[in-house]
């Protein structure tokens, strides 16, 4: 049997594709219970967090293992699987190890360094032994995982190279200041009980924070959450619990939401967001936050807006007061048509396809902004909206851009509400980045941010420990995996001097008890002197890369008995089971 890993990450699948494929908790049990029925695994555990999905298998066969893996993932996410299929990564043997290890010290995480991955992988492999999925190969492989994972944070500075996903959340948030001077005095809102919505709470309580309010499905949940935060030494903090139908009134006093839990829908609307920073903000500007049928909240004056082309804008399906107006964008890039349903987006393109759009830069609304689409033909823009209408159409919207082009005539007023959305799939509306008053840092925008974090100098070592405890590892496999074969041929050692024994028993009948001893010692002694030579040189080859021949060698040359030894691997197995920590 070998160590198989098919999955998808923030690496492989953008945030779109990673949020539709997400499992739920009865998914995933799902999962592990239909790998273990199919042919080529007899063990599998499920690595399922907010930015991969990884499952683990003990297969027998490669191509037959990858196969069924992939459409198991398919099947229980949600995704097709010729959709889901570019995105899947794929790792076998040793380079799964590999893989696993990485991913326990943080170097594979979004944010590099960051430790709560070690509790994601602890869970996941407590729901495998629960399940009964996980037997010696996953225990084995899960638990050095877990031990590797915390060498690389006792031994290196990894720590220094990236924070956990909230600590980094939150210095987005601050826009690169202070997270303590930020967060004094502010009124935070949690979305979820969880261990990530409890950490954020946790950390949230240390920067400084006046107040915290836990709003929970599960209100038992929020008043435990709430009573160890009024409670904790080091996050001594106001904190109560609400229930969720108090989160749009909290919403309204909240100054910093995070949210994290596993609802499969929005939790935050971009129209509740709006409604909750209605006259917080200088600029009541709302821009764009229509969606599926949703309507944009608009307060700004008309007198804010840029001086107009009405000749410029005649028949154009946009409404431009918010679109140009509170967010700067052109009426001709993606930008201007982000989140627009199908229908109108083939009015846009026919709008800009005849040519009304004044192009040469002018003083009208319409006008191209400097640095923005002035690069680009008319028939380019018109091309590129077609295609992004045929993605409306298949869609049903266009996805939210995440980078809007700068505002050059209006600035953004400054945030009222900071919100965090730590979820995926996410719980808060990706249209509200792009409301007045409000800043958005999602798992999307925090994978834009660490792509250019720089590397620290620990992460050299760290991979080093990788290596190393990759190869340990892979030993002490190997050699594991020839001590059934070994056990069978001692076994086998003694049960021939046992019988001889007992034919000289039955030839030397005089013979006393201390004659026999001295006999049956000596006959002892012939043999293991024997076999340890052997024995000891076949476990150190065996532990070598491509050592697992010699089992195979040895069963043949001494003509071992396979269920004798099967009978030693389930009795291994067995025990590990035993003795292995609830």
């Amino acid at each position: 049997m070998s160590l198989l890993v098919v999955g998808l990450s923030h690496r492989s699948a953008p945030v779109s594709v990673l949020e539709r494929a997400a499992l739920t908790a009865d998914a995933q049990i799902k999962l592990l219970q239909d790998t273990v029925a199919a042919e080529p695994a007899t063990e599998a555990a499920v690595l399922a967090t907010c930015n991969r999905i990884e499952l683990y298998a003990d297969v027998d066969k490669f191509h037959a293992g990858v196969a069924e893996l992939s459409t198991l993932l398919a099947q229980h996410s949600g995704v097709g699987l010729e959709e889901l299929t570019p995105y899947l990564y794929v790792h076998y043997e040793d380079r799964a190890v590999h893989h696993l290890f990485s991913v326990a010290c943080g170097l594979d995480s979004m944010v590099v360094g960051e430790g709560q991955i070690l509790g994601q992988i602890k869970d996941s492999l407590a729901r495998a032994q629960e399940l009964h999925t996980a037997g010696k190969l996953l225990n084995d492989l899960f638990q050095q995982a877990l031990r590797v994972g915390k060498r690389a944070h006792s031994e290196t500075g990894i720590d220094r190279a990236g924070q956990s996903l909230v600590t980094f959340g939150l210095e987005q948030l601050a826009a690169g200041g202070d997270v303590q001077e930020w967060a004094a005095g502010r009124r935070a809102l949690v979305i979820g009980a969880g261990s990530m919505s409890s950490l954020a709470a946790a950390t949230l309580a240390r920067t400084g924070v006046a107040e915290i309010v836990v709003a929970n499905r599960t209100f038992d949940r929020a008043e435990r959450l709430a009573q160890i935060l009024t409670e904790g030494d080091e996050t001594a903090v106001a904190a109560r619990a609400v229930r969720m139908d108090a989160v749009p009134d909290e919403l309204t006093r909240a100054d910093v939401v995070v949210s994290c839990t596993g609802a499969t829908g929005l939790v935050l609307t971009a129209e509740a967001v709006a409604h909750a920073t209605e006259g917080r903000t200088v600029e009541q500007s709302v821009a764009g936050v229509a969606e599926s049928g949703r309507t944009a909240v608009q307060d700004a004056p008309k007198t804010q807006l840029p001086p107009a082309g009405a000749a410029a804008e005649e028949n154009c399906p946009l409404d431009l007061a918010s679109v140009q107006g509170a967010t700067g964008f052109s009426v001709l890039g993606e930008a201007a048509v982000a989140g627009m349903d199908a229908a109108t987006l083939e009015q846009h393109a026919a709008w800009v396809d005849n040519g009304t759009v004044d192009r040469r830069g002018g003083g009208g609304s319409h006008a191209v902004q400097a640095g923005g689409d002035a690069r680009r033909s008319p028939e380019a823009d018109a091309e590129l909206i077609t295609a992004l209408a045929a993605t409306a159409a298949t869609v049903g919207r266009i996805p939210e851009r995440r980078k809007p082009e700068p505002v050059a005539v209006i600035p953004r007023p400054a945030p009222a509400l900071f919100l965090l959305d730590l979820a995926m799939p996410r719980d808060i509306d990706a249209a509200a980045h792009r409301l007045a008053g409000v800043r958005l840092v999602d798992i999307e925008s925090l994978a834009e941010a660490s792509a250019d974090a720089p590397m620290a100098a620990d992460v050299d070592q760290v991979r080093r420990i990788v290596s190393d405890e990759v190869a340990a590892f892979g030993a002490a496999q190997r050699a594991a995996h020839i001590t059934p074969t070994v056990v069978a041929l001692r076994t086998m050692a003694a049960d021939v001097v046992a019988g001889e024994i007992a034919r000289l028993d039955g030839r030397l009948p005089d013979l006393d008890e201390r004659q026999r001893g001295e006999i049956r010692q000596a006959v002892h002694r012939v043999v293991d002197k024997l076999l340890h030579a052997p024995t000891v040189r076949v476990k150190q080859l065996a532990a070598e890369p491509g050592g697992a021949g010699y089992a195979d060698a040895l069963r043949t040359l001494f003509d071992l008995d396979p269920e004798t030894v099967a009978a030693v691997f389930r009795a291994e197995d067995s025990t590990d089971k035993k003795d292995r920590p609830a």
